[in-house]
């Protein structure tokens, strides 16, 4: 018997074995499949796939054997992978000097073997698809080609599942940080909003009992205080709400347009606007409190940014088995075309001052997209500069 050699390149081959996190793992159907079929279609009673370890053959599957691994140094396979043909034959092992007194041979009657090395895609050979017989045996060209064939699909199965598991730590490790982002911005949030809230109501002391007429200056530097602590207060408020947006609560049945009128009121408008609601009201069985988020932040932007002396908003709304769909235009003074695409964005903003001169955070509508689709729906935006500005968005119905 001749133990078989290592290959040159055995170190980042055995890197190549383990980064498929396949050694010791439990049978599974899809290689199992792959060994009944190759034991049916060439008439053999063993088949395996196999993994070359260190010192170990480790039988990813064994059909008509009851062990999942054998020494290395006695194996067939250990041969295989070391040859550059694509399928490795011994007709009858008692006549090769490389399996004389292998125990294979002299103690489980393993005569006739064919082996397809298993090479990944940087040409590793990880190991091998096989097949014993108990006595001499040739194969034709269609079970040739065939077993080839199979080989290449259990490599496939093989980069599938890294690929599955790959993708699966990435959605793990994502998660972890969105979790940590989420943490991060309750926490810098609660940390600065009382210290705000300090500035603001300091301010006023100072602007009530230390600031006199005659000092105009002071006031108007108090007052920018105020405002700036105002604005950052709304900015943290709003980071935080976008993250608290991860997970909503279970749905209710409720009407659309009282729950849009109830927005309305929350709103508490003091300039001259007509709000138009849909003409049908729809009864739609969602999260009610994300859908007031929705149209607490359109609505909102819609007043704030229109120039025009009567602000005119027209909601619509219409369904199908499975989606109800809200239509809000606006007379307002719209959307540059080359920022439509981004609106959506955290932190992306149109740059346009609204009427009370402050700039938006380019949050609400990241917040927006991120309620809609929770409730399963999609988002769009269109818009004329300085027309109009038209959202459409979706919300599925809950059984």
């Amino acid at each position: 018997m001749i133990a078989p050699k290592y290959p040159l390149n055995e170190s980042k081959r055995l890197n190549a074995v383990k980064s498929y996190n396949l050694l010791d793992t439990i049978p599974e159907s899809d290689y199992d499949n792959i060994t009944a079929l190759v034991a049916h279609l060439l008439q053999l009673p063993i088949s395996l796939v196999t993994l070359l370890d260190t010192n170990r053959n480790f039988l990813k599957s064994h059909h008509g054997v009851p062990f999942n691994e054998s020494p290395r140094e006695i194996s067939f396979c250990g041969h295989a992978i070391l040859e550059e043909s694509p399928i490795f034959i011994i007709e009858d092992a008692r006549k090769d000097e490389r399996f004389t007194d292998n125990p294979l041979v002299t103690e489980h009657n393993a005569i006739f073997y064919a082996g397809v090395p298993l090479k990944n895609p940087d040409g590793y050979s990880l190991g091998t698809l096989c097949a014993f017989g108990h006595e001499p045996k040739e194969l034709n060209q269609f079970e040739k080609e065939t077993l080839i064939a199979l080989g290449k699909q259990v490599v496939h199965l093989f980069e599938l599942r890294k690929k599955n598991r790959e993708l699966l730590e990435a959605k793990t490790s994502l998660k972890i940080k969105n979790e940590n982002l989420k943490n991060f911005a309750a926490n810098v949030s609660h940390d600065l909003k009382m210290p705000l809230a300090n500035i603001i109501v300091s301010s006023d002391i100072v602007k009530q009992k230390f600031i006199n007429k005659e000092n105009a200056k002071g006031k108007e530097y108090l007052n920018y205080i105020k405002n700036s602590s105002l604005k950052l207060s709304d900015y943290i408020s709003s980071l935080l709400e976008h993250y608290e947006t991860d997970t909503l609560n279970e749905g209710e049945l409720f009407s659309a347009n009282q729950l849009i009128e109830e927005v309305i009121d929350l709103l508490n408008i003091d300039s001259k606007c007509e709000i138009h609601l849909p003409e049908e009201d729809v009864s739609i069985h969602s999260n009610r409190v994300a859908l007031e988020q929705i149209f607490l932040n359109l609505i909102g932007n819609s007043l704030k940014y229109n120039d025009k002396p009567i602000t005119k908003i027209k909601i619509g709304s219409f369904s199908n088995e499975t989606h109800v769909f809200f239509e809000l235009t606006d007379n307002g003074i719209g959307i540059e075309k080359e920022k439509l695409n981004d609106i959506f964005n955290l932190f992306s903003t149109t740059g346009s001052l609204d009427k009370f001169g402050n700039s938006g955070h380019g949050i609400g509508l990241s917040t927006v997209k991120n309620l809609v689709e929770k409730l399963d729906g999609e988002i769009t935006v269109n818009s004329v500069e300085g027309e109009s500005t038209t959202f459409l968005f979706s919300v599925a119905i809950d059984e």
